[in-house]
């Protein structure tokens, strides 16, 4: 049956109809026609009277649509409204009349899943909004929730549905995020089984709806000593593979000095020149101040990142990355990758090896993970740098028959290898002048205050003193919330725990027996400042750990360990990693040995690395070097593998122990862990869950535990944990189904069990 339908122009004094409009379909909004029909009754009393009943008592007669100036009066079957046109309406002027089929109605307003920024109700990642407008993927708006007004991100559009909807109430960013991000965070919501409010969070900078003011262009001075780099062989043919690669992952293994950060520079112009950006991830604050001074005169237009900046700064670098018309470079840490850069070509990952890829909050995802996701679906090269790559990243790539492109030679042909000595820490003739820094390595540091050369001390523990104890009676100073001991920080003269973050005083006394017999064991980088400012008091000394202060950190003081400045720098493994300084002439270790004793099947890779990483900084230029490594345990294979920085031996090593132990990457791990405040709680619900699971578990998992975490009891709570190991990740992902929603944390894939 074919319909007409009849627009009013109910605003003047003269109802004219004003257009046509689109087909119609039923609905059930008699309650509107009858008062716009007692409009026109007021002013057409006479033929509106008798019409009015005729007129809704057909059950086509609907409301449909409205707006400020225009109401839909009435549809009807079309002989019906012939005959009263003449009669119902007869001084109105007849501009247009709709005649369609009813099915064919297409509607103006748009509908979009919309997903906000904050948890809104379990299991509902996204919801349903109305807009006048057109909206893009990716867009950023803001909506009402209740009595809230939430930013989101347009997820997709959706036809109308059967309930109504609220309109979007503005539209924060007219630039949508592009599209591979998006995607990109689906992603992670299903991979890593974390909410996608969560997972936005993560990409997206905080106070979106704020106005901020426009920041002064970041200048950034290029303090590094410019020579024209002409490429070895084996980096013109690194360069030539990366390009030639199909998307996905490459693994650049490289030995400290070999050059890979030209290989980056090279990369990062090409993909520039083909109008693509490029993401550039470094692993620590302390890398950004090198790798900006190796790029900025290539790309002085780069966008940086990193974890000091405030809360403004972030918003303003993402919002240019965004708006940004042309190709960019972006250099930061692993938040680097969310940024909304347009069509990226490659992204480069520099020491991916590192843990700090790896996010310890929820969504608790892996950078490199993401980053090879986000390059598969902006068709991207992703390039993992390391001089000594996971186990497990290398173990994947040879499965998958991944590139993995090896400098085994300096850069500089005129390179001279380190002197390596190695110290027994049990002998103590070694130890003739100070308790733990040897006669060699203080010989080595007098040596280059007079030739005005520098020194690195590397030990990856700060403050002053690990323990506290009485001699008298053995009490051991405690945290009262974790119960681990309390690390001494002689320059505040407290001890503090460096898990909860408490303080006290040190005590004058025991409080079990009251001597005064108060000792503290331990090495740590305060206490070997200390040592040092009393061995040499006219050197100028420098420590590097996370205690800094902003205007103390490598970043901050880059530019005077560069040039010199600073004869002596001490640090943790802030600086083992990637710095290349042109006066350093020798790297002490002084006990290379301290992270071996840890109860994790990943403690002896993490040692190796450091060792390796350390002693790489040196050895990289035609001036003769030392590396003196001190160790408790000289013999031990990873030491020696270490000491030769020989990769290949200890990765043949590793993998065979952890196929002995069934560890990564021959398995999926997955973590519980339960939180309550009293032990009981916590050891009745593990063993609960464990009880649970132990039925419903695929017959190939294995299930570990319950037992105590390795911080039993941290910021005032108790901590138990159970540990899952399966030969496919799914498997896992079933059991989480089991695990309860509240005093339960889950962890896939941790790249550590501690």
């Amino acid at each position: 049956m074919e319909f007409a339908g009849i627009f009013l122009n109910l605003a003047g004094r003269e109802h004219t109809v004003i257009g046509e409009g689109p087909v119609l379909r039923n609905a059930a909004e008699t309650d509107a026609l009858t008062g716009d029909i007692n409009v026109l009754h007021e002013q057409h009393r006479q033929n509106t009277v008798q019409r009015r009943s005729d007129l809704l008592a057909h059950d086509h007669a609907t409301v449909t649509q409205r707006d400020d100036r225009t109401v839909l009066v009435a549809v009807a079957p079309k002989e019906l409204s012939r005959q009263l046109l003449a009669r119902f309406f007869p001084r109105l002027k007849i501009h247009m009349l709709i005649l369609a089929r009813l099915w064919r109605y297409t509607e103006c307003m748009k509908y979009y899943e919309v997903a906000p920024i904050r948890i809104i109700r379990a299991g509902s990642a996204t919801f349903t909004y109305s807009s006048d407008s057109p909206l893009s993927i990716g867009q950023i708006v803001t909506m009402e929730v209740g009595k809230k007004e939430l930013v989101g991100v347009v997820m997709s559009e959706v036809k109308q549905p059967e309930y109504a909807t609220k309109p979007i109430s503005s539209v924060l960013e007219p630039t949508p995020l592009p599209e591979p991000l998006v995607k990109l965070a689906l992603w992670m919501a299903e991979y890593y089984r974390t909410p996608l409010a969560t997972v936005l969070q993560t990409i997206l900078p905080r106070g979106l709806e704020k106005t901020r003011r426009a920041r002064t262009a970041t200048t950034h001075p290029d303090i590094r000593a410019r020579t024209k780099i002409v490429f070895n062989k084996d980096q013109a043919a690194a360069v030539a593979e990366i390009m030639k690669s199909s998307d996905g992952s490459v693994i650049l293994q490289g030995i400290t000095g070999s050059g890979k950060t030209e290989i980056y520079k090279e990369v990062a112009r090409r993909t520039i020149a083909a109008n693509q950006s490029v993401i550039m991830l470094v692993p620590e604050i302390s890398l950004t101040s090198q790798l900006i001074s190796e790029f900025i005169a290539d790309f002085p237009d780069m966008i940086v990142t990193h974890s000091h900046m405030g809360e403004a700064e972030r918003h303003l670098a993402w919002k240019e990355a965004l708006d940004s018309p042309t190709p960019r470079v972006v250099i930061g840490p692993r938040s680097a990758l969310f940024l909304p850069v347009k069509n990226v070509g490659a992204i480069m990952i520099d020491e991916s090896h590192e843990p700090s890829y790896k996010q310890e909050q929820a969504p608790r995802y892996s950078a490199l993970r993401a980053a090879s996701v986000l390059g598969s679906f902006s068709k991207a090269k992703v390039i993992l740098g390391s001089a000594t790559p996971t186990v497990a990243d290398r173990y994947v790539a040879e499965m998958t028959k991944r590139p993995i492109i090896r400098l085994d030679k300096s850069a500089r042909h005129d390179a001279q290898a380190s002197n390596v000595q190695l110290i027994d820490m049990k002998k103590r003739e070694n130890f003739t002048k100070h308790r733990f820094i040897s006669d060699l390595l203080i010989t080595n540091i007098e040596k280059n205050l007079a030739s005005g050369k520098q020194t690195l001390i590397f030990h990856n523990r700060r403050g002053s003193a690990s323990t506290t104890l009485c001699e008298n009676c053995g009490w051991t100073a405690l945290c009262p919330n974790c119960f681990v001991p309390l690390t001494l920080h002689a320059d505040t003269y407290d001890l503090t725990c460096h898990i909860c973050g408490h303080h006290e005083k040190v005590p004058t006394a025991c409080p079990v027996c009251n001597s005064t017999n108060i000792i503290h064991k331990g090495i740590g980088t305060k206490l070997i400042e200390t040592e040092l400012v009393k061995l040499f008091p006219k050197a100028r000394i420098a420590r590097f750990d996370s205690d800094n202060k902003t205007d103390e950190t490598v970043n901050s003081l880059y530019k005077e360990l560069y040039d010199g400045t600073i004869d002596i720098a001490i640090g943790t493994q802030v600086v083992a990693k990637g710095l290349d300084l042109p006066k350093l002439r020798t790297v002490g270790v002084i006990q290379a040995d301290g992270g071996l004793a840890l109860p994790d099947y990943a403690s002896s890779e993490r040692t190796f690395q450091l060792l390796a990483q350390v002693i790489g900084r040196v050895g990289r230029d035609k001036h003769a070097s030392e590396v003196i490594v001190q160790s408790y345990q000289p013999t031990n294979p990873v030491i020696q593998f270490g000491l030769r920085q020989d990769y290949e031996s200890f990765y043949t090593y590793a993998l065979e122990e952890r196929r002995k132990g069934y560890f990564p990457p021959f398995t999926y791990l997955l973590k519980l862990t339960t939180i309550y405040k009293s032990e009981q709680a916590a050891v009745r619900s593990a063993q609960a869950l464990a009880r649970t699971l132990k039925k419903e578990l695929h017959p190939d998992v294995r299930l570990l535990g319950p037992t105590p975490a390795f911080y039993e009891r941290g910021r005032d709570s108790y901590r138990w944990q159970l540990i899952l190991k399966s030969p496919k990740r799914e498997y896992l992902i079933d059991a989480l189904q089991h695990v309860p929603t509240t005093h339960w944390q889950s962890e896939l894939d941790p790249p550590s069990l501690l």
